[in-house]
C-alpha cells in the first residue's frame, strides 16, 4: 500500500539538510512530497541556496496531511513572528497523522502550542533556550530523536535523516527502511535513543597546554589508567586544581571525559572488528563486560551487541 504523503515546512534561513536529507529518504521510500513555505517565491536557506517551494501557506491546504515535517535553521527564530505561518502549522498539525521537526524546527511547533507537556529534543545547543522560552515543554537533548505520541522531534541535521528512516520503518517495516539506508549509503542507521554526545562533536578543545597534555594522553590510550591523581601528575597540578581546570576548559569532569572517550573507542572496535565484548571491555579500561554494557547503554542508548549489529562496516572474519 502506498504510504501517505509528507509535507515539509520551510522558511527563509532554514537549514538545507534539514529539508533535503529527509526529503531524499522519503522519496526513495516512495512517498509523495510537498514543500510549503511561509511566502511566495524563492526561499533562501541559511547558507544562501534558493529553494522554490511547491506552495505557500497562502494557497496550501492544511488538511489531510500524512506527515508534517518542520525544518530548522538559523531563520527559525524570525519565522516564529510570522503568525500566518505559525497558524498554518497549528491547523495542519491538528489533522496530520503525525508531526515532526528537525533540529530547532521544534521552536515553531512550540510557538504553535503543539508541544506543551510533551517530551521533545532539539539540537543540544538550543535545548536550554527551548526549555526557557517554552517552560511547558519537556526538553531532553540527549537522544537524537524522540517520539511522544504522534509527535516526533530530532536533533540537528543528519539526525533528521535518522528520524525519517524511523518513520519509514514505522510505516513500511524494517526491511524497507534498511533498503533506503543502503540506497543512500547510510550505513549508520542510528536508533533514536542514541545520545547526541556519543560522537566526537561533544568534545571542546582545551585552552591550556596542561589540559592538552591530559586530553592527548586519554585519547592516545583510552584503556590506560587515567585516575585523577595520574592525570593531575601529568598536568603538574594538584588533583583538586586539575578537576576545576579540566571541567572549566572541557565542559565536563575528567572521569566523565575518560568514560566517553572509552565508549567511543569501544564503538569503533564494535563496528570494525569481531572481538568479543569481554576483550573490548578489558582493552579500553572497563574491566568487565558487564561494566561496558551498563556504561554503553547509559551513554549510547543500546547494548554493545545491538550497536555492532546495526553499525558494522565490515564483515566478520571467516572462521572456516
Amino acid at each position: 500500500m502506498k504510504p501517505a504523503g509528507v509535507t515539509f515546512v520551510i522558511f527563509d534561513g532554514h537549514q538545507t539538510l534539514d529539508l533535503v536529507g529527509p526529503f531524499e529518504v522519503f522519496g526513495h521510500a516512495g512517498y509523495e512530497r510537498l514543500v510549503v513555505s511561509g511566502k511566495d517565491g524563492p526561499v533562501r536557506t541559511s547558507k544562501g541556496l534558493s529553494v522554490n517551494a511547491d506552495q505557500s501557506v497562502a494557497t496550501a491546504s492544511p488538511r489531510r496531511i500524512g506527515t508534517l515535517v518542520v525544518a530548522g535553521g538559523e531563520g527559525v527564530f524570525a519565522a516564529r513572528s510570522d503568525r500566518r505561518l505559525v497558524d498554518w502549522i497549528a491547523t495542519a498539525a491538528r489533522s496530520a497523522k503525525r508531526v515532526a521537526s528537525v533540529c530547532n524546527g521544534a521552536f515553531l511547533l512550540a510557538e504553535a502550542g503543539l508541544l506543551d507537556g510533551r517530551r521533545v529534543t532539539t539540537h543540544w545547543k538550543e535545548g536550554e533556550r527551548l526549555a526557557r522560552e517554552y517552560p511547558a515543554v519537556v526538553v531532553d537533548c540527549d537522544p537524537i530523536f524522540v517520539q511522544d505520541g504522534r509527535f516526533w522531534t530530532s536533533a540537528g541535521v543528519t539526525a533528521g535523516m535518522d528520524l525519517a528512516l524511523a518513520l519509514v520503518e514505522a510505516d513500511l517495516g524494517a526491511e524497507a527502511a534498511l533498503d533506503v539506508a543502503r540506497e543512500l549509503n547510510l550505513f549508520l542507521r542510528r536508533p533514536g535513543s542514541q545520545s547526541q554526545f556519543s560522537v566526537p562533536l561533544w568534545s571542546i578543545q582545551p585552552e591550556s597546554d596542561a589540559m592538552r597534555r591530559v586530553v592527548d594522553a586519554i585519547h592516545s590510550d583510552p584503556g590506560a589508567r587515567h585516575a585523577i591523581d595520574d592525570l593531575a601528575s601529568l598536568a603538574g597540578l594538584s588533583s583538586r586544581h586539575l578537576q576545576r581546570r579540566f571541567t572549566r576548559e572541557l565542559g565536563l569532569p575528567p572521569a566523565a571525559y575518560v568514560e566517553r572517550v572509552r565508549v567511543e573507542a569501544a564503538q569503533r572496535n564494535l563496528s570494525e572488528r569481531d572481538d568479543p565484548v569481554e576483550t573490548i571491555a578489558r582493552r579500553y579500561g572497563f574491566g568487565t563486560a558487564e561494566t561496558l554494557r551498563r556504561t554503553f547503554h547509559r551513554l549510547v542508548g543500546i547494548a554493545p551487541a545491538d550497536y555492532r549489529a546495526r553499525f558494522r562496516t565490515t564483515s566478520p572474519p571467516d572462521r572456516g
